[in-house]
């Protein structure tokens, strides 16, 4: 059984499925049904690639190898069973002969008030597709702004940490605001401002120094305002305070600051190094001859280096699930004698946006048009599959006007910073999704009063231990995120996760508390504090509820909407004594549709 299949679970699967030719059973756990390029994520963003082009399918493609769509919430290593949670809030479990954990990770949290309710996170397709609707809207509002305050605020938009993604994301959609702006100029002249933010002394602190100074002059080139030792302080709705002082009004705040191993990885009850679990050379859990773990799941010694552990990059994930289905392969006799996980450097690349790139192939430093090439085709090489559609993506917005419309997919309260889950939106009526835990403490199967079982609980949410300083994570040595593992954080009080099941418990955060109730059109009105719940109109358009400008609907934390709830009298009876159901009820118009009628919000 493989858990997780991100770079190191699907090259496991692959491998394993390779060398053991259906001579071995094979279970790969995963709650989506692909496989996410995660390197591309900041070109879905920015409108330069379809979502699906990033998405390598796993049944397709993982020939020999049952996928079992559900998230795995607990392992007991003595009874050799993962528990599960599949989509649709079912719980299961599996046995297994040989288990690999590559759950990998997600978004890291600082202890900053405000951030786990006002900033968004870049792990899954989710948030990028939110990420992209969101920049496009707040342009577009900004244009039909009459106050020159708030226009500018929507504006301007805020990215914390200037690491491998941070500088990505910032550089993608700091063009994909101005082609924006470009098509349909805003009053008096105005243009967006980004801002890049890290604690660090310089972009990508930990790459070679010659390419942090390329990405730094291509972004103040472009008008981005780089800021280095400098971080936020709180995060509010209207904007946020620097930790030098100043106050920037914004209505986007992008987190960017890194990752944290999944919190699965502390139920197993096994050894951690910065919440990684420790394993040998051979990615062996010691004294567990039948587990290994591999990816950003693991602390995997760096042979290279006496003493240190592998960082958390794509490009480390990618090599060890080969050595881990090697291993496992071998484990069983089924393949090559078992081996231990080496490395070797072969550089990195970092996408800056259009034609260009910083780069070190094989620690040939690069920069401008050249890197851009050198960049896009080892994405091309290694991408498991939509080679043919990605390059024509990229021809595609070479030669035509990008496309600035917002789809509308994915709302704000789907995709909260919190979450153990960034690869899945929550829904309206879906299961709950527990917050990304943030404490030390051992996670639990024990459900809290109105979850489902065997979800993923805090059993404290409230402990902390120290918190990394912003910023993105190590050499992104192949394209990939990543960065030196962070310590779990806790996210602040009242860190317990909102319910998400019809007619559940308000949010624990949410000022106000109570749940909006559903009108007529299926979204929820958003309460605001010290306002009663906001009514939407017949027609289902919602009104413009928070200062984001988003429609209205529950927020990070907030419950999903439930059924309508019918308030209305009963129709008039009929002459003969029955009630005529083509009658309208008292106080409606006439002809209007009834609550009965009306389409269930979470249907």
């Amino acid at each position: 059984m493989i858990v997780g299949a991100g770079f190191a679970g699907y090259r496991a699967a692959r491998t394993l499925a390779r060398l053991t030719r259906n001579r071995a059973d094979i279970t790969l756990l995963n709650p989506t049904d692909y496989f996410l390029y995660l390197p591309l994520l900041p070109q879905v963003a920015a409108g330069v690639l379809e979502a699906r082009r990033v998405t390598v399918s796993l049944p397709g493609t993982l020939r020999g190898v049952r996928l079992v769509l559900g998230e795995a919430d607990g392992v007991d290593l003595d009874e050799r069973t993962v528990h599960y949670s599949d989509p649709e809030g079912g719980a299961g479990s599996l046995r297994y002969d040989r288990l690999v954990l590559a759950v990998g990770s997600v978004n890291k949290l600082l202890p900053v008030p405000g951030v786990a309710e006002h900033a968004h996170g870049f792990r899954g397709l989710p948030e990028a597709l939110y990420l992209r609707d969101h920049v496009t809207r707040q342009v577009e509002l900004a244009a039909a702004e009459d106050d020159p305050g708030r226009r500018a605020a929507r504006c301007t938009f805020v990215v914390v940490g200037a690491g491998y993604t941070g500088t990505e994301v910032a550089a993608h959609l700091q063009m994909l605001t101005d082609r924006l702006v470009r098509r349909r100029p805003l009053p008096g002249g105005l243009r967006p401002r980004w801002l890049l933010l890290d604690v660090a002394p310089r972009v990508l602190p930990e790459m070679d120094e010659r390419l942090s100074r390329t990405a730094d002059r291509v972004l103040r080139a472009r008008g981005v305002d780089v800021r280095m030792g400098t971080s936020v302080k709180e995060a509010t709705r209207d904007g946020v305070l620097l930790t030098d002082g100043e106050f920037v009004a914004s209505r986007t705040l992008v987190w960017c600051v890194g990752v944290r191993p999944d919190p699965l990885v502390e139920a197993v009850g096994q050894p951690l190094e910065r919440g990684r679990l420790i394993v040998d050379p051979q990615l062996q859990l010691p004294g567990r001859a039948d587990v290994f773990a591999c990816g950003d799941a693991a602390a995997v010694p760096d042979l290279e280096r006496p003493g240190s552990f592998t960082p958390m990059t794509a490009q480390h994930a990618w090599r060890q699930g080969r050595v881990a289905g090697e291993n496992v392969a071998g484990s069983l006799g089924l393949g090559r004698r078992r081996r231990p996980y080496r490395h070797r450097d072969l550089g990195f690349a970092v996408d800056l946006g259009g034609a260009r790139a910083a780069a070190n192939p094989l620690g040939v430093p690069l920069s401008g048009p050249a890197a851009g090439v050198v960049t896009r085709g080892y994405h091309l090489a290694a991408l498991p599959g939509n080679r043919i559609r990605v390059a024509a993506d990229w021809v595609l917005d070479a030669v035509l006007p990008r496309q600035g419309v917002q789809l509308g997919l994915v709302r704000s309260w789907s995709v909260p910073l919190d979450t153990a889950s960034p690869e899945l939106a929550r829904v309206p009526g879906g299961p709950d999704r527990p917050s990304a835990r943030t404490g030390g403490e051992p996670m639990t199967r024990e459900s809290a009063p109105g979850t489902d079982p065997g979800r993923r609980t805090a059993a404290e949410p409230g402990k902390t231990e120290p918190a990394a300083e912003p910023g993105d994570n190590g050499p992104a040595t192949e394209p990939g995120d990543n960065g030196p593992a962070a310590e779990p954080r806790d996210n602040g009080p009242a860190a317990e996760p909102g319910k998400n099941q019809p007619g559940g418990e308000a949010a624990k955060r949410q000022p106000g508390g109570e749940p909006a109730r559903s009108q007529p059109g299926g979204e929820p009105a958003r309460n605001q504090p010290g306002e009663g719940p906001l009514r939407d109109q017949p027609g289902g358009e919602s009104p413009r509820s928070r200062s984001g400008g988003e429609s209205a609907g529950a927020g990070p934390g907030r419950p999903a909407p439930g059924p309508v709830k019918r308030t209305d009298p009963p129709a008039p009876a009929g002459p003969d004594g029955t009630t005529d159901p083509a009658a309208p009820a008292p106080g409606d118009p006439a002809g209007a549709t009834g609550p009965a009628d009306r389409p269930n919000a979470s249907d």
